[in-house]
């Protein structure tokens, strides 16, 4: 080699600079191609539901409220503290757009919200746990071409569930502008909370850890905003509603003002997050989470030897999470009840749909924050039973179901957990809301009363894990969308169905609907049939289970 020639092999730059990012996002259109042929079917289930709500609810508002006197009748009685906290302020809402928000506003954008939550992660933080993402980037895959593919996907299914709601308001002759607003503002809400989820995924090394991270800023998030609602002056909401995406995405203000500057703070919000999860990403090493882990104990105890102590140990950080997130939406209901109460007239529609079958407005409104906290309660025992599919997904189970324990043991020991839990977690929610509602009214006796009534969706809670184990077994590859789904479905029932106008036999008939509610005469033949159904599911489900081969993700 001359001299010349070393020189300039020495003098050349390397390889980095403008090409770094380029790089590593290669193979990126071929992720893209791979996230939407694996997901295709739940994102397509979600759209057809949450698009397909909006014309079931206009429907049903225009038999419900035929004229403009209807209309501004129901305008009358809509602005009160019990809509506030539940579906934010009301705007036109002498107008079917108007009244289209205040029934469904709040349900498709915490519905929307939760999708790219559980897909983004299922996609991102489940796969690096599984060791699949690993094994993508061991070939010519970018280290960003996987992430960036993963939101870039649900970032187009978010704007795609906003266009067409949007599209099913116009179908129905509602004002396209109106239309147009409300739409965005579902896509802009869950763009957020996909950037939410972002970040939790690059702080915790689990993929239930990010899924609870990222709720329960969710719950926060609603929390703030329904506390900004409740101290507003008319149509006109507290500072407070300011520290809360929902409340950005809300002062859109759709069939009202049409704002559309709101939005571009979710929009900025959503860009921060996702770059922020990009550079966390960048720092730390594949398969860790940047939330420090404590180093165990170099034996394990007794009771970590056994499925179930296993079990507890792995959902932990869940069961904390949801555990506080319920007792502190379980001492708001209690808080708010007499103020709701008090300004509930007991002909409005509002306040029927609330009564449920009990003899006074105020029962009828503590029942209905008893359905709510059980529905709550429900949604930990779903995420905590569907470990039972996860553990075989991510092919954690051919190890222990080769060993001495059987199947149904196995399966057995992740469904006591939720069981155990959610029974402790109705009783001490109830306790909660009528410690404080006890507190607001000078009884504090009122806590034993609410516990027991609380203790009564016990049997809807062992279904849901019936339900979930039958799907799991049956259905693998789609129980935990089919799963979540027929939860939605049952809250949509459960909480707007007399709102909604949808005929008794309906609204009646769901798990928690079933269970009589505060103020109600008490009967223990649901609780019996609901229990019956569970038990049913569940074995089927356990005996599917031991018999059917193994099946991955």
């Amino acid at each position: 080699m001359t001299t010349s020639t070393a020189a300039r092999t020495h003098s050349a730059p390397p390889a980095v600079s403008s090409n770094a990012f380029t790089n590593a996002s290669t193979g990126f259109g071929i992720m893209v191609r791979f996230i939407l042929r694996r997901n295709w079917l739940r994102m397509l289930i979600w759209l057809v539901v949450l698009a397909g709500m909006v014309v079931l609810v206009i429907d049903s508002q225009r038999e419900l409220f035929p004229t403009q006197a209807d209309r501004d009748a129901y305008a009358l009685v809509a602005n009160t503290p019990a809509i506030a906290a539940l579906t934010g302020l009301p705007y036109a809402a002498g107008t079917l757009g108007g009244i289209l928000n205040i029934k469904l506003w709040m349900t498709m954008a915490i519905a929307l919200s939760f999708a790219v939550i559980f897909l983004v992660t299922r996609n991102g933080r489940a796969e690096e746990e599984a060791g699949r993402t690993e094994l993508l980037r061991a070939g010519v895959l970018g280290n960003y071409a996987y992430s960036l593919a993963n939101w870039t996907v649900f970032s187009a299914f978010a704007i795609l569930v906003g266009l067409a709601s949007a599209g099913a308001a116009i179908s129905q002759e509602l004002p396209v502008d109106g239309a147009l607003t409300m739409g965005a503002s579902f896509a802009a809400t869950a763009l957020v909370f996909l950037g939410v989820s972002a970040v939790a995924g690059q702080l915790t090394r689990t993929s239930g850890g990010a899924n609870g991270l990222a709720s329960t800023v969710l719950g926060i998030s609603y929390l703030v905003r329904a506390v900004a609602d409740v101290q507003g002056e008319g149509e006109n909401a507290s500072w407070l509603t300011w520290l809360s995406p929902i409340g950005w995405a809300q002062q859109s203000r759709s069939y009202a003002d049409n704002n559309w500057w709101p939005l571009l703070l979710c929009v900025g919000a959503a860009v921060i997050l996702l770059v922020v999860a990009l550079a966390l990403e960048r720092g730390r090493d594949l398969g860790a989470g940047l939330i420090p882990e404590r180093v165990g104990p170099r034996s394990a105890s007794a009771a970590l030897r056994t499925q179930t102590g296993l079990t507890i140990r792995l959902q932990r950080g869940s069961i904390i999470g949801w555990s506080v997130g319920i007792v502190v939406f379980a001492m708001f209901f209690g808080g708010v009840a007499t103020a709701m109460a008090d300004l509930l007239s007991g002909d409005s529609p509002i306040a029927q749909a609330f009564l449920g079958g009990s003899k006074n407005i105020l029962d009828g409104l503590l029942g209905f924050f008893l359905m709510a906290n059980a529905l709550l309660v429900a949604a930990f025992v779903l995420q905590s039973a569907d470990a039972i599919r996860a553990a075989e997904s991510k092919g954690r189970t051919e190890m222990q179901w080769s060993s001495a324990i059987s199947r149904i043991r196995w399966a057995a020991a992740r469904m006591v957990v939720p069981a155990v839990w959610s029974l402790v977690l109705l009783a001490v929610s109830g306790a909660a809301i009528g410690a404080t509602f006890g507190a607001a009214v000078g009884q504090p006796d009122q806590a034993w009363r609410f516990l027991g009534a609380s203790v009564a969706y016990w049997p809807s809670a062992l279904l849901v894990i019936g339900v979930v184990v039958l799907c799991a077994a049956v259905i693998p590859r789609a129980a935990a969308a089919v799963t979540w789904a027929l939860y939605a479905v049952a809250v949509v029932l459960s909480m707007f169905g007399d709102l909604f106008g949808l005929p008794d036999w309906v609204i009646n008939n769901t798990p928690f609907t079933a269970i009589p509610r505060l103020g109600m005469d008490f009967t223990v033949l649901p609780l019996v049939v609901v229990t019956a159904l569970a038990v049913i599911a569940g074995g089927i489900g356990l005996w599917v289970l031991r018999n059917r081969d193994m099946t991955s993700a």
